[in-house]
């Protein structure tokens, strides 16, 4: 084993606590895990199984990342770390004119300033964000976070101190079909799973051409995956890809929150999704951003993001879950 430590300065602000919090989404989550302190989960680099965690010193405005990584391996290169974190983290992503333009919006001002200082995340891989939607496509989140636990624990590799890493496609492709009946996945589920790692089997650079194309192009493309709906498409755009003009507009939690913190009657209608689309049209190129700022409001509402007044030790607490994608 070997062990590798990385110092980073993201642009300030930024809070790792709110950041982890969007990849994390659920307390129960197995794979993303953040301890009020560290956010952690095992992974693979370059073929190497990596324990990965990851740290806050000094408050928003002055923020420092220590990284610390565990590889079970041939020993990974710092470029690679610093890659796949800033990926996870959002890192790369300038905030400035977002916040420009939630300043000429007193609702969504009120959300960016309540948030200030989360980046969008990303999950390390296309496939991954693919199954997740498929693991919460129409069910709840809570149900679609526990099969996504139970597909980790069964295909994923639990060499690394934290956890599983999330299975590879060709560790889903092994699984039998009985076996992903007893996870709880539905006939419909297990035919997607199974068949969107074999096409990475096939293809291994698959999505890899999505990522060149245009937001509209990739969208097609993903409706072309068999059971990959518009839900689902939009989100991999959003959480695989970092479209971040794309917004899950079938979300029914986000559909609630567009109601109560931006005043946009949408629920209960026969077609909201249209006219989401539509209304959010103001917001481009930040829809994405408007999403992932409602799921951090959903998380506070139900105690899950406690309040830091001071963030030098970068600490936050845990209680409660939350019902948002």
């Amino acid at each position: 084993m070997t062990t590798t430590h990385v110092y980073l300065r993201p642009t300030a602000p930024f809070r790792l606590d709110l950041t982890a919090w969007a990849l994390r989404r659920r307390p129960r989550n197995a794979v993303d895990r953040w301890d009020g302190a560290e956010y952690s989960r095992s992974l693979y680099l370059n073929g190497t199984l990596v324990d990965l965690g990851v740290k806050q010193s000094g408050p928003p405005d002055d923020p420092k990342l220590v990284i610390r990584t565990i590889q079970h391996g041939r020993a990974v290169s710092v470029s690679w770390i610093r890659a796949v974190v800033g990926r996870l983290l959002g890192l790369s992503v300038d905030m400035s004119d977002f916040y420009k333009l939630a300043a000429a919006n007193a609702r969504l001002k009120t959300l960016a300033d309540k948030f200030r200082g989360f980046r969008p995340p990303c999950f390390p891989t296309v496939f991954e964000a693919a199954v997740n939607a498929i693991c919460c496509q129409q069910l709840s989140l809570e149900v679609g976070i526990e099969l996504f636990n139970r597909l980790a624990a069964a295909a994923g590799t639990g060499a690394g101190n934290i956890g599983y890493a999330f299975p590879r496609p060709c560790e889903i492709a092994r699984l039998p079909e009985q076996k992903l009946h007893e996870l709880g996945f539905s006939r419909q589920k297990i035919a997607a799973l199974l068949g969107l790692a074999r096409l990475l089997l096939d293809d291994k650079d698959y999505f890899e051409k999505l990522v060149a194309l245009d937001d509209d192009s990739a969208r097609a493309r993903l409706l072309d995956i068999k059971d990959i709906g518009r839900w689902s498409a939009d989100y991999i755009l959003l959480r695989g890809m970092g479209r971040l003009s794309s917004f899950p507009g079938d979300d029914i939690a986000a559909q609630a929150g567009l109601q109560r913190w931006l005043g946009m009657k949408v629920r209960g209608e026969r077609s909201p999704y249209d006219k989401i689309q539509h209304a959010l049209r103001k917001y481009h190129p930040f829809q994405g951003l408007v999403y992932f700022h409602l799921l951090l409001a959903a998380l506070s509402e139900r105690g899950v993001l406690v309040p830091v007044p001071d963030l030098k030790h970068q600490r936050a607490g845990v209680s409660g879950g939350a019902h948002s994608t």
